[in-house]
């Protein structure tokens, strides 16, 4: 039986380096990347897949880029589309890959764009500004969206506003592409909502603060036309120290949903989540460090035997064992350069 082919895309940073977008090819017995291509883009700072798979989405310098996934791989550019804002955070796609959301953290603006039949890029069909003052003076004194995310029934965009401290929720309406305030959950103070997840089957939502380093668990669903959202579980990540530099990154999930991982800057380690799938609780599994600096995304290799993290500021890819049965990583291997990197997707090839 042939075994499973996957590419790994990492967007990043482009600091005299023109190509934003790094692509490698995953050897998943031995748990490393071997560069394959790269791609020119300014300022990849993240990239999204959408649902079907064909096609990949990036921020860019002013607006959003979208590519071809190649048979290979490889990425073919469609068409850049303007966002009439400052350069986004976070991209992603609603579940029928109609529209196309883009978070902005610079001005606290959320865009949403028409996606066409090919993948392109259409037409901006909805632009919300983020009003208000945060708790923060000396940061978050205004409005900062890190993260724009649907929903799994395709009903509600969950939106983080790091500035304000809070998720709003959208209703959004397929035909327009236009959204409408439906709900708020409300984070703690100077807490700072930075990512979301969702779990795999729509129930659970996970946030987490990066200030605060926890993460917060809450049941979701729809009744009546609306939206319910439950906390269920707080989990501190690490002991808040005063002086602290410490920050949480971003969440992913392994690819079938049993472990949640994150990332803590300044402490510079990685936590892996057992999942419970019933009631959506975490139970904590391992937490290690890096052996980099800044790590502002981690992932697990498909078969979970492997994980490598994303180091800002040490410009590089750590690369380790996984055993999380005997809740141990393990270094494997030399760390590779990679200027200034952003986020990374496992993307599997087809047969």
């Amino acid at each position: 039986m042939a075994k499973d082919k996957y590419v790994a895309y990492v967007s990043t940073y482009t600091q005299g380096d023109r190509h934003g977008i790094k692509i490698y090819d995953v050897d998943m017995e031995k748990g490393r990347f071997h560069e394959k291509d790269k791609v020119e883009i300014t300022n990849s700072s993240y990239v999204t897949i959408s649902h079907n798979g064909k096609y990949l989405y990036s921020i860019t310098d002013f607006g959003v880029e979208a590519y071809t996934i190649e048979k290979d791989g490889g990425l073919e550019l469609i068409n850049f589309a303007p966002i009439n804002g400052m350069r986004g955070c976070y991209v992603s796609t609603d579940f029928t890959d109609q529209y196309l959301f883009v978070a902005g953290y610079h001005d606290g603006k959320l865009t949403v764009l028409r996606l066409d039949y090919d993948g392109s890029i259409g037409d901006i069909t909805d632009e919300i500004y983020h009003k208000g003052l945060g708790s923060i003076a000396e940061r978050n004194f205004r409005p900062h969206i890190n993260c724009a995310r649907m929903t799994h029934d395709n009903k509600y965009l969950l939106v983080a506003d790091q500035g304000m401290d809070h998720v709003n929720v959208y209703r959004l309406d397929m035909e327009k592409g236009k959204v409408t305030l439906a709900d708020i959950i409300r984070s703690d103070m100077e807490s700072a909502p930075r990512h979301i997840k969702i779990s795999q089957d729509g129930r659970f939502i996970y946030i987490v603060h990066e200030q605060k380093c926890s993460i917060d668990v809450y049941s979701y669903e729809e009744k009546g036309g609306l939206p319910f959202f439950e906390k269920i579980q707080t989990v501190q990540e690490i002991e808040l120290e005063k002086g602290s530099t410490n920050a949480a990154s971003a969440l992913s999930f392994s690819q079938d949903y049993n472990y949640l991982l994150s990332s803590i800057a300044g402490d510079n380690s990685v936590i892996i989540y057992n999942v419970n799938k019933e009631d959506g609780t975490l139970t904590q599994n391992l937490r290690l460090p890096i052996s980099g600096e800044y790590p502002k995304d981690a992932d697990l290799f498909p078969n979970n035997k492997f994980l490598v993290s994303l180091n800002h500021e040490s410009n590089d890819m750590t690369f380790f064992k996984v055993d999380l049965e005997n809740r141990t990583l393990v270094m494997n291997g030399p760390a590779v350069k990679v200027d200034v990197p952003n986020r990374i997707i496992f993307h599997k090839l087809e047969g």
